[in-house]
């Protein structure tokens, strides 16, 4: 089997890294996207996102011809999907998993289906999704048959391989890190395996199809409730008057203890959203998973009322370092150090909750984007000298590198969350 021929539906964080992949290891790759800019911005040979080595990467295969994108599905050898899978509008207390861009994605590519295909969904999923990829395409498609228990009879492969990246180290990860390959039947997991194999110089650890899915949802929510422990020793630390930041170092002298840090809360496309695909599946035994996830949600709430309770008691304590009119300074918007990825940033969350109030002034550090969101349009993308000079309160909540030597005056009131 020869995958020549590699389409990418959904040009994102993921997509693109992994459509670029393809194309500089020889495959012809067609990326396919429903935004003009991406589509347009790729053509050009540059990029839309922020990731180290992605800009070079890319010019190289659409200059080589080996990369372009389109709006339509093409016919091919393999489609890999790699859409968003967020939650349904209007958020319950427990959110239920919106797989409308997954749905789409495959009556795109349903009409251009041919036997020998083989289709991988790389999404984040909850448990049985890739099972109804093949009634979706099947009910598009009755003319080929899908895999089933019945899988020598299949025209089509069909499996499951969740994305494992950092941002700002996708490339390296992309061929590094091993993969979990999970096909519908073995032959779909053989078929993927093969594919991936292009690309991958690590292992390819095969299983089957919702096995996959619960990897890549175990491994996030295993994440959450490792940050809930030290978000909720950060605000129990807070009460008890204890710097956290020493007691982790401390706790963590132990041969067998390993404390994260805390922070604002958590955020991105995967932590903050997969433990509720399980909790969604099984609310009666995922109890933990959901108890951690509320725990960081309510941090963000908390370090909201940690600002304002400090704003309020230095206008009345310190009334000759603040003024009525309070000019803060946030340093860091990005869901995690060192990228652009706004996607559920609880840095975002807080900055928002500050910008309602109309009195304070609200001054933004961000080194990673060069324009702030809409909803906090109405306040300044600054650097963080024009910041120093001009703000009255300093707030870090993204650790960026370019944070590392930011030290303030000791006449500044300054809160940090990260170390």
């Amino acid at each position: 089997m020869k995958f020549e021929k590699i389409s990418v539906i959904g040009l994102g964080y993921i997509g693109l890294p992994t459509a670029a992949m393809f194309a500089s290891c020889g495959a012809s790759v067609i990326g396919v996207d429903v935004s003009p800019d991406a589509v347009e911005t790729i053509n050009r040979g540059d990029i839309h996102i922020v990731e180290p080595g992605l800009d070079d990467l890319v010019r190289r295969c659409v200059e080589e011809q080996k990369l372009r994108a389109t709006y339509e599905p093409e016919p091919a050898d393999a489609f890999l999907i790699a859409v968003p899978t967020p939650f349904k509008t209007g958020k319950s207390l427990t959110p239920e998993p919106d797989l409308s861009y997954i749905a789409s994605a495959c009556e795109a590519i349903a009409p251009v289906l041919q036997k020998g295909n083989l289709i991988v969904l790389e999404s984040t999923s909850p448990v049985g999704t890739t099972e109804q990829v093949c009634k979706w395409l099947s009910e598009k498609r009755p003319d080929l048959r899908f895999p089933n228990d019945n899988e020598l009879e299949a025209d089509v492969f069909v499996a499951h391989c969740p994305e494992r990246v950092l941002p700002g180290q996708v490339l390296h990860e992309l061929v590094h890190n091993d993969r979990i390959v999970g096909g519908i039947t073995a032959r779909c997991s053989e078929a993927a395996t093969l594919l991936y194999k292009m690309v991958v110089k690590s292992e390819c650890h095969v299983t089957n199809a919702r096995t996959a899915e619960m990897a890549k949802l175990t491994e996030n929510a295993s994440r959450d409730v490792q940050i809930a422990f030290a978000n909720e020793l950060s605000m129990i630390c807070s009460d008890q008057n204890i710097n956290v930041w020493d007691l982790i170092a401390l706790a963590n002298k132990h041969p067998r203890v390993n404390i994260l840090q805390p922070g604002p809360g958590v955020g991105g496309h995967c932590i903050a959203i997969d433990p509720w695909f399980i909790v969604h599946s099984v609310p009666q035994h995922a109890k933990l998973i959901k108890s951690a996830r509320e725990i960081n949600e309510f941090k963000t709430k908390w370090v909201i009322e940690q600002i304002n309770k400090t704003i309020e008691q230095s206008l009345v304590t310190c009334p000759d370092k603040l003024s009525d009119d309070v000019t803060i300074a946030v340093y860091g918007l990005a869901f995690k150090p060192n990228i652009d990825d706004l996607r559920e940033s609880p840095a975002i969350k807080v900055a928002e909750a500050l910008s309602e109030n109309d009195q304070y002034s609200i001054l933004f550090i961000e080194p990673n984007i060069n324009e702030l969101p809409v909803k906090l349009q109405k306040h300044r993308l600054v650097d963080q000298e024009f910041a120093r000079q001009n703000a009255d309160i300093h707030i870090k909540l993204v650790a960026h590198r370019e944070f590392e030597d930011l030290v303030f005056a000791d006449s500044d009131l300054n809160l940090t969350f990260v170390q």
